[in-house]
């Protein structure tokens, strides 16, 4: 225990004053510099080995023993229980790209810890943290003006998808799902194209929306030009389909008014139990007569209704949906045109929603039941609809479908690409290392590691494919300034054929430039921290 000096407080009170020197720690200079690099070069090597068409998956375990197999870089990020607050950093970067781009976020962990590990090396020699962050800086610029240079234009058009679904493979070329990989890229890119406004270039990713259900093949997953909810109608003798439907979308439930008091109500009699069932009779018809008089044919209700109202639903030829929720009823709204209801007495024809039909589907011969809202007023909604053998499948499904649509929204913002397979780093660390000859300060030497950890990547594509990395890098390399071909990277796949774009493997140029800016910035970040204190 540490000794304690005895002092008192200005009542005369007496308390010890610890001395706990002995249990703090502090790295400060190069030591902590050496600290930060390690803890992240760690976690980028445990990203290094899931780059790639043939990369492998990991395995996550939570608290609650449930089970997460996928190779997305920000997934197993954030799923990891990391201490280091650098790793952390490196979770945020991984992050940071999910968000800005949603693809990419395994690469961009790899290409920090490859500048950091060249760092680490500069530092050694003397050179100043400072002076490498400015090196990678300027390096930074020469790569991404390089990407520009090389980078291919092509049309984003919805007569001609073929170059958006050749992306969406590449996205998906890596992940579980790479079975049914034309599928799926063809779903992302219709599911794109549904709801982009081409006069903005943008993509609202609000009108889209995710569901999957366990059963069936990958290959049943289908787009809905519409909303599914994961509801049935609220009767079983409800018809299983509403044509033309004008629907009431209320957020008030079905049952009689509460007094809002705390006064009890007694029944003591036989005649007070059938005034109040009388009472509640007619004002569940009052209720059901408002909605029927507006013209509507369907009810869709946040909150639940007892058995009675539930009945004469039935009786009055009204469907009915129970228990929708929050968000859900919000893009149903959007979806049908139709406006939130929170009071009975506010409904009007105006505020219905429209839909060509809504229909009920059913699993096989199991229970379960989803409704589907299609040719809706507002066409613009759509839901992907995903099937698989069990959870985890479906999970990972949605991590890469989302990958997909990210891919395709950026093309639609900015519709140029590079190639992938490591052809784009390989031509820009070309580009920087001859840019770096003719800086004539010490930054030539942060600019030239610069040029060997944009390396780093093709060299992991080739390790995780079975290739012998270097020797597969130092052709490629050669290839590229012999024949001036940036398009040539790792063949992965054992085509035979170097050429990505003869591969179709495409990258968007925001997800590559993205990519090395993030990278170059964190590296900054961690670099100019020289000091650590931390209290145990």
């Amino acid at each position: 225990m540490s000794q304690g000096a005895l002092a008192f407080d200005e009542y005369g009170r007496p308390f010890i004053i610890m001395r706990d020197q002995d249990r703090k720690t502090r790295l400060t200079g190069i030591d902590a510099h050496k600290s930060h690099i390690l803890a992240a070069k760690t976690v980028a090597n445990i990203l290094r080995s899931s780059l790639g068409p043939k990369g492998l998956d990991k395995m996550m375990i939570s608290p609650d023993g449930e089970v997460t197999v996928t190779n997305d870089g920000a997934t197993i990020l954030g799923m990891m229980d990391v201490e280091h607050q650098i790793a952390k950093l490196m979770v945020q970067l991984s992050k940071s790209q999910d968000d800005e781009i949603g693809d990419g976020t395994t690469g961009v962990v790899v290409l920090a810890g490859a500048l950091l590990e060249q760092a680490e090396q500069l530092l050694d020699r003397g050179i100043h943290p400072i002076r490498i962050a400015d090196g990678f800086e300027m390096a930074a610029k020469v790569a991404i003006e390089h990407l520009e240079k090389i980078s291919d234009f092509f049309t984003v058009d919805k007569a001609d998808r073929e170059n958006l679904i050749q992306t969406a493979m590449t996205t998906l070329g890596s992940k579980i799902i790479n079975r049914c990989h034309r599928h799926m890229a063809e779903i992302a890119v219709d599911a794109v194209l549904a709801v982009a406004d081409f006069e903005r270039k943008d993509v609202d990713f609000e009108l889209m929306k995710m569901e999957g259900r366990v059963g069936g093949k990958l290959e049943d997953t289908m787009l809905v030009k519409g909303v599914i909810v994961d509801k049935d109608f609220s009767h079983p003798q409800m018809p299983k389909q509403v044509k033309d439907a004008k629907i009431s979308i209320l957020t008030c439930p079905f049952e009689p008014p509460k007094p809002k008091t705390k006064h009890k109500l007694d029944v003591t009699c036989v005649d007070d139990y059938k005034k109040l069932k009388a009472y509640e009779k007619e004002k569940f018809e009052k209720m059901v007569q408002q909605v029927k008089d507006t013209g509507s044919n369907l009810v869709i209700c946040q909150w639940g209704f007892d058995d009675e109202a539930n009945h004469l639903l039935l009786q009055k030829e009204l469907p009915a949906i129970r228990w929708v929720g929050g968000p859900e009823i919000e893009l149903i709204a959007i979806a049908t045109g139709g406006r939130i209801v929170p009071r009975f007495e506010e409904l009007t024809a105006e505020k219905l929603g429209h839909a060509g039909i809504v229909r009920e589907l059913t699993f096989g011969t199991t229970k379960d039941r989803m409704l589907v809202i299609e040719e809706c007023k507002n066409s613009r909604a759509i839901t992907i609809f995903i099937r698989g053998g069990n959870k985890m499948i479906i999970e990972e499904a949605k991590r890469s479908m989302h990958d997909a649509l990210c891919v395709i929204r950026n093309l639609v913002r900015d519709s140029r690409i590079v190639y992938g397979g490591g052809a784009a780093e390989i031509s820009s660390s070309v580009a920087v290392a001859q840019a770096a000859e003719k800086v004539s300060t010490l930054e030539q030497y942060a600019m030239r590691a610069f040029s060997e950890a944009l390396e780093s990547i093709p060299l992991a594509l080739a390790e995780n494919s079975g290739l012998p990395p270097i020797q597969t890098l130092a052709d490629i390399k050669s290839r590229q300034v012999k024949e001036n071909n940036p398009r040539l990277g790792i063949d992965c796949l054992n085509s035979g054929n170097a050429d990505m774009k003869v591969q179709h493997v495409i990258e968007t140029l925001t997800s590559k430039r993205a990519q090395i800016m993030l990278a170059v910035q964190v590296c900054k970040m961690i670099l100019k921290i020289d000091d650590i204190r931390s209290e145990f």
